[in-house]
Order: C-alpha cells, then sequence, then structure tokens
C-alpha cells in the first residue's frame, strides 16, 4: 500500500482524527507568532495547525501526501474564514525553495525513518530565510512506556534532545524542552505523552 493510501485510509473516518483545536506546542508558544509572517506547515493532516496559524494572520502555505486529509483542511479553513494555500504532496519530494520561509512548523511528523528525517531536516533549515525561526514538535522514546496513543512504534522516529541539537548546527536554539503531558488531539493522540519542544532561528549574516 502506497503511503498516500494508507493516510487516507486514515483520515476517511468522519470527523477530525486529531481534532480540530491546534496543537498544544503552538499555543504554548503563540507570543513567537505575528501577523504576516510567510509560514510553512509540514505534514499538516486536516488543517488544524495552519488554520490556527492563518486566524493568528500569517500567511499560511500548508502540505500533506493525503488528498483526504487535505479536503478535510480545505472545508475547516472554510469554516473558519481564513485563507491557506493547500497542497498535496510528499514531504520526501517537496521542492524546499531557499530563503523562503519566516517560520516552519513541524508538528509529529514522525513517520519518518532517520534517513528520511535527515533529508527533510535540511530542507526545513535550508527554506528558513535568515531570522527565521522552525518551530518542531514531537514525541520522545519515552513515549513507547508511557501507553498514551499516538506517534510512532518504532523509537528511532522520535526525538531526544541530542537528536535535535545534531540535526540543525547551522540554527540558534531558542527552546529546547523535554517533559510529558496529557493530551486530548481528537481519538489520534490521548493520554500521558512522552513529547518534546525544540524552537530554532537561522542566524542573519553579520548580525552581532
Amino acid at each position: 500500500m502506497s503511503k498516500a493510501r494508507m493516510w487516507d485510509e486514515r483520515y476517511a473516518a468522519e470527523g477530525f482524527l486529531f481534532g480540530t483545536a491546534p496543537a498544544a506546542f503552538l499555543s504554548k508558544h503563540a507570543q513567537r507568532l505575528s501577523p504576516g509572517m510567510r509560514t510553512l506547515v509540514v505534514g499538516d493532516g486536516e488543517g488544524r495547525n495552519s488554520v490556527f496559524l492563518a486566524e493568528a494572520g500569517l500567511e499560511v502555505t500548508s502540505m500533506d501526501i493525503s488528498e483526504v486529509a487535505v479536503a478535510k483542511a480545505q472545508r475547516l479553513a472554510a469554516e473558519r474564514g481564513v485563507e491557506v494555500a493547500f497542497s498535496v504532496a510528499d514531504i520526501l519530494a517537496w521542492p524546499w525553495t531557499p530563503n523562503a520561509y519566516d517560520l516552519v512548523v513541524a508538528v509529529f511528523i514522525q513517520f519518518l525513518l532517520p534517513q528520511q528525517r535527515d533529508v527533510v531536516f535540511e530542507g526545513l533549515s535550508a527554506t528558513l530565510r535568515p531570522g527565521g525561526t522552525l518551530m518542531l514538535h514531537g514525541y520522545r522514546p519515552e513515549h513507547l512506556e508511557l501507553g498514551g496513543v499516538g506517534g510512532p512504534p518504532l523509537a528511532e522516529c522520535m526525538y531526544t534532545e541530542s537528536v535535535l541539537r545534531a540535526a540543525f548546527p547551522e540554527l540558534e536554539v531558542d527552546v529546547l524542552e523535554s517533559y510529558d503531558a496529557d493530551l486530548r488531539g481528537g481519538t489520534g493522540h490521548t493520554g500521558t505523552s512522552a513529547l518534546i519542544d525544540f524552537i530554532a532561528h537561522k542566524p542573519v549574516p553579520g548580525a552581532s
């Protein structure tokens, strides 16, 4: 089964698999969002995060591999009265335009194996403009011991602080926090979860 078909089937049920509220990570760090920021949201699923960002006045491009999810995201944006540029695309084939975005958001994109993740992480960094911010959020390997719903079944697909520091040597870290929290994101993310927040920015050449 192709990845696109797998995700289409997962999103095919009525309602929103992960709910319509944004990831708590984005709400927690909402003070970092400014109207007009040119923003890319990768692996956006049914649009809960891109729509939230558009409601905050950001200029948002969203991509996901699932046509079913993107159709739901388009409906959600229409219901909320915001505009988002939605694309159906495989993250491994996404054209990472250099220096294009003020903000790149990647929430729970842990369907990538480490080799694939390395390629995508390079793209996330490359497409940030100087001064731009990366907001990355996901599960830590300890999540497998907690019994919460959500996340990949493989520890190697999850993040640790050392993995993220090593993955983005060209960025300056603003937030790197590991913690456990109770998630309530539809039926897709529930229960006690081992999480990690990573926020970093691309330095401006010549800036002190």
